[in-house]
């Protein structure tokens, strides 16, 4: 069994040696642990770093690509070299590197797919108040969406498993983290939570410039996510608010109509034409997201196919 432990940097010259000088090199039921940077265009020399530091894998992006697309591009590199898990952590050493051990101890005892490292976000001094009510409420609503009970979705401290990152598939170009748990969800892999403390604050993130930059691109890749994997839920509720939006003043408009008042109450009878309308294009659209979803399904069952090809073995 392999472990991959890997590391998308931007600029982390300064902490990427302390979050090496942590990662145990020994982990309970791998016979190989390996670690990979991804470079994501740094101008600090985060890559001859990770060299200098006996790094197994480091690849480098010639300009910033985004975290998304650096998590992607470690977990090809990862599952071309043959690893059976892949650990996920930052390079600003906020995750607690010492604790892989317990974090892929759930997928080695056979009974988790992906496990999320918990960073009891209420327990964290830096957060403030607002910030940790919103982590509270995001990860509630994408443990709704993904039909498991994970009290820090925003978690970047994960272990994946060889078979779930074949069927898991990367599309947003901001942050991996609400997608692939909405994804693995959706796709019936086991997902699980461990509590983990975390570091000190070595700066402030690079990933949004403030908390409500941040809140819009999550709140995007949630939505999204819910009409990919949930286009019945999403349609058919506002189906039914424009629904009902129309069917009060209808009924309001037909009542004074049968008591000869019709006439001067139209803009009901207009503005409840308008709402029905919104239900029927609702439904609509509910008939061509479901089409989609089905289109996609395939596509991504091709897609796994092709990755068990090219990465040379079965998960």
């Amino acid at each position: 069994m392999k472990l991959v432990v890997q590391i998308p940097c931007l600029d982390e010259a300064t902490t990427l040696p302390l979050v090496l000088a942590t990662i145990p090199r020994e982990v309970p039921g791998f016979d190989v642990v390996e670690i990979l940077v991804v470079d994501d265009g740094s101008t600090d020399g985060t890559a001859d770093v990770a060299r200098d530091l006996g790094v197994h894998h480091v690849l480098r992006h010639t300009r910033t690509m985004g975290l998304a697309r650096s998590f992607r591009d470690g977990v090809d590199h990862a599952l071309a070299h043959g690893a059976d898990v892949v650990v996920n952590t930052d390079g600003d050493n906020q995750y607690p590197s010492e604790m892989i051990p317990e974090l892929v101890a759930p997928i080695v005892a056979g009974e988790a797919d992906i496990v999320v490292g918990d960073r009891q976000t209420a327990t964290i001094e830096h957060f403030s108040g607002f910030k940790k009510r919103m982590q509270r409420f995001g990860s509630r609503v994408v443990s709704a969406a993904a039909h498991a009970d994970l009290p820090d979705a925003a978690s970047g401290f994960r272990a994946y498993s060889r078979a779930s990152l074949l069927r898991l598939n990367v599309v947003t170009q901001f942050s991996y983290t609400m997608e692939t748990i909405i994804q693995a969800g959706n796709k019936h892999l086991r997902i699980a939570s461990v509590p983990v403390t975390t570091n000190a604050k070595t700066r402030e993130s690079r990933l949004f410039s403030n908390i409500w930059q941040h809140m819009g691109r999550s709140g995007r890749a949630i939505v999204r996510s819910f009409i990919m994997f949930r286009p019945h839920l999403v349609f058919l509720t506002l189906a039914g608010v424009f629904f009902v939006a129309g069917a009060i003043p209808a009924v309001r408009f037909l009542v004074y109509f049968a008591q000869g008042e019709g006439d001067g109450h139209v803009q009901s009878l207009v503005f409840a034409a308008a709402m029905l309308v919104g239900a029927l294009l609702c439904l609509a659209l509910l008939v061509i997201a479901d089409l989609q979803r089905t289109n996609r399904t395939l596509i991504e069952d091709s897609l796994e196919r092709l990755k068990r090809i090219e990465y040379g073995r079965d998960a």
